[in-house]
């Protein structure tokens, strides 16, 4: 290779990506991992495999001159304008607070909850606070109804196992306190009495976090939150439990036999997407307004573009980890899900606050916000540049979802003046390839003692074939997934002196039919996962902030995600872009199937 400085990007080719791997179900797919597991035979499969996508010759076979970056290192950026900034050592109710400033006037008329397709919109966090405070509602109303949709999604003939862990007197008890609070008129804050999901890999007291396998809980216990948990809790936020997932977070789809698979409330036929199955899904359902999920390689983004809502993944170091299974790694984050942009900012702005060690490390800039409500926010929205590099924004499996991307930056270019500029990424397989040997290698590091204790036996067939192919990496190819991060980096960050946001479709494919011979065993389809995965791992290995809104559905009605990405600590900026997408797609978000009309329920 060139160093990455030296490469001319007039010459760059484009690739279309091309996963040599067999689908995999039932009785082949537990001979699979039979074999697989097999020390000889194994060891030849996963070579095979390595040899088909590259990994040998990408990781191995070429000589890559820059120095590793073994996790992401960011160039000094400058501020933002039109922000609101936020005090990382301020309590989180006063940055929930800020960020409801930065909001437009809240009208309460807005809202139309039974909506016919073009018409349909989520109640919001301060549509369930206007509730609250005007005495219609309370949060033990609303805690009823939520006990019974969850109760009831469990005795359907297709069963939808949206959560792991429900204890329904807890959430009668934190909905009493939060009811009292609002009696004595001494609410926390916005987010008081707001329902929200937790994925099963962030701790929630008291409820144990499996990782949605059979046995984590008996080798990790559970005695406090997770930060990010602890922050919303003391905003008064009310947590309905645990969210089911793919299991351990090792797969895009949200399959998991071992609690059920979570179906995509806009057709119950159609995974979820994952690995954030369960918070997609409850978010989208109706049922909470937000979430919390974890996003290594799309978890969030992912689940949300397939669901209908909106999903953030944030600059890497801006949230705290602890409190996570996986809260050591270089690629993961704990974000909100949530069915609007600004409830998605109200989250944020609760949970965001790095670490003491990632301040020290990585010198973040302080937390802001964009203030939507300020005068000069469509003149800064104008002068935002897209940056759109089109053979990779057109590898999609469907055209219905390049055209819909494609018509939103015509929507964005002729409302608001906003220039669509020509960009080139170079070495994007090179970048899957990083990231999948980054991550995996870090998972594997979390969990290989729990395997040598024969632990791993039990987890799903799926997941074994991962962590097989996971262990098969070398450190030699650690350390080469290193330096092409450090190019990858530097290939954005050029790109980034041109424009403010790259912009490309979420996924390379509406949500994917759930096979019946899945449902017992799993599945193994790794070209469905090349298309999940298509263009959002990069926010995941150079840690850049990134958001997934729904801008429509294709030809069935599935829908579809714009997926925006922008600089290393620019989430005002992205939240931005994010909420004037959201508003002019606004009328195209059509009632998922499975909707459960919560507040609509309590103000009958």
């Amino acid at each position: 290779m060139l160093p990455a400085k030296d490469v001319d990007l007039s010459t760059v080719e484009y690739h279309r990506e091309s996963i040599k791997a067999p689908k995999l179900s039932g009785f082949t797919l537990k001979l699979f991992v039979w074999l697989i597991e097999l020390p000889i035979i194994g060891s030849w499969l996963l070579s095979h495999l390595k040899e088909n996508n590259k990994f040998t010759q990408m990781l191995q076979n070429t000589v890559i001159p820059e120095t590793p970056m073994f996790r992401p290192e960011f160039p000094p950026q400058e501020p933002e304008p039109g922000v609101i900034l936020m005090d990382e050592d301020s309590a989180p109710v006063v940055r929930a607070e800020s960020a409801l400033e930065c909001l437009p006037p809240y009208d309460p008329n807005r809202h139309s909850g039974n909506g016919s397709p073009g018409s349909f919109l989520y109640w919001t966090i301060r549509d369930y606070a206007h509730a609250y405070r005007s005495r219609h509602v309370t949060p033990s109303m609303v805690a009823e109804h939520v006990i019974s949709y969850v109760e009831e999604s469990k005795n359907k003939k297709v069963s939808n196992p949206l959560l792991i862990s429900f204890i329904a007197e807890d959430v009668r008890k934190q909905a009493m306190a939060s009811t009292r609070r609002f009696e004595e008129g001494r609410p926390l804050s916005v987010l008081d009495g707001i329902f929200m999901a937790i994925k099963d890999d962030i701790d929630c007291f008291p409820h144990p976090t499996r990782g949605a396998t059979t046995w984590f809980h008996e080798v990790r216990s559970v005695n406090e939150d997770a930060v990010c948990v602890s922050r919303l809790r003391s905003c008064g936020v009310i947590f309905v439990g645990k969210a089911n997932l793919h299991e351990l977070g090792l797969g895009t789809t949200g399959n998991n036999p071992n609690y059920g698979t979570v179906r995509n409330p806009h057709s119950i036929e159609r995974y979820t997407g994952g690995s954030s199955s369960g918070p997609g899904a409850i978010v989208s359902s109706g049922l909470c307004p937000a979430a919390l999920g974890t996003d290594g390689g799309g978890s969030n983004r992912i689940a949300s573009s397939l669901c209908g809502v909106v999903g953030m993944k944030t600059t890497y170091g801006r949230t705290d980890m602890s409190g996570s299974l996986y809260d050591c790694g270089t690629v993961e984050v704990i974000a909100p899900i949530a069915s609007t942009v600004e409830d998605a900012m109200l989250v944020y702005a609760a949970m965001s606050g790095s670490s003491l060690e990632d301040r020290i490390c990585m010198r973040p800039l302080p937390p802001s916000l964009p203030c939507l409500s300020s005068s000069d926010s469509s003149n800064i929205v104008g002068s935002l540049r897209f940056g759109k590099y089109t053979e990779w924004f057109n590898d999609v499996y469907s055209t219905d979802i390049s055209d819909k991307c494609g018509d939103v930056l015509h929507l964005l270019s002729k409302t608001y003046g906003c220039q669509i500029a020509e960009i080139v990424l170079p070495e994007l397989q090179e970048m899957r390839n990083a990231h999948l040997v980054s991550m995996g290698s870090e998972q594997m590091s979390c969990l290989n003692p729990h395997c040598i204790d024969g632990k791993g036996a039990e987890l799903t067939l799926d997941s074994r074939i991962d962590l097989a192919v996971y262990r098969a990496f070398t450190a030699a190819e650690y350390v080469s997934a290193a330096r092409i991060r450090r190019r990858i980096m530097y290939y954005h960050m050029e790109a980034f002196k041109k424009v403010d946001i790259i912009v490309t479709p979420t996924t390379g494919i509406t949500a994917p039919k759930i096979s019946a011979s899945s449902l017992k065993y799993g599945e193994s389809d790794l070209e469905v996962s090349g298309y999940l995965l298509r263009f959002i791992q990069s926010a995941n290995l150079i840690g850049f902030p990134a958001i997934t809104v729904p801008v429509g559905h294709d030809k069935e009605g599935l829908p579809i995600g714009l997926h925006l990405m922008g600089r290393p600590w620019g989430e005002a900026t992205v939240f931005r872009a994010a909420s004037v997408v959201e508003e002019l797609c606004l009328r195209s978000r059509n009632r998922p199937s499975a909707f459960c009309d919560i507040l609509g329920r309590c103000e009958q």
